[in-house]
């Protein structure tokens, strides 16, 4: 039996690197090498610890760059097709993706036979094709 692999969302990425709601565990239970996040993820992540830097004077590019460094980045190449044929889909349906990020990472996940990890599940259920999980309990 093969494992599955796990596209990570942004928040739940933020979530590890806060050290909240056990995320560390839940990768642990599913295994580093079965994890994964796109590229899309690590521009939202650099531009927090940027927001981090400039508003509490908190320097986060070590922690991040170490996470970045343990962790599989996906391109967002293989996605841009899906993501534009999906886009005009659900504006079609009248369910539009307001968020071009959203629409990307869960893309990418999609492209590449992924779980998408999210708290966010109400921002991806609209997908045809998408397996969600929401791995955050509060």
């Amino acid at each position: 039996m093969s494992k599955k692999g796990y596209l990570l969302d942004t928040n739940i990425c933020a979530f590890f690197l806060r050290g909240k709601y056990d995320v560390d565990q839940a990768i642990d239970r599913v295994g580093w090498n079965n994890c994964f996040i796109s590229e899309i993820t690590v521009f939202e992540l650099k531009i927090g610890a940027e927001l981090s830097q400039q508003r509490d004077g908190i320097n986060r590019s070590a922690q991040l760059d170490r996470f970045l460094y343990s962790i599989s980045i996906l391109p967002m190449t293989d996605a841009i097709d899906l993501a534009a044929k999906e886009k005009i889909r659900l504006r079609m349906a009248g369910t539009p993706v307001d968020d071009n990020f959203d629409l990307l990472i869960g893309c990418t996940a999609i492209v590449n036979d992924l779980v998408m990890v999210t708290e966010n599940t109400k921002d991806f259920r609209n997908f045809q094709n998408i397996q969600l999980e929401n791995w955050i309990t509060r």
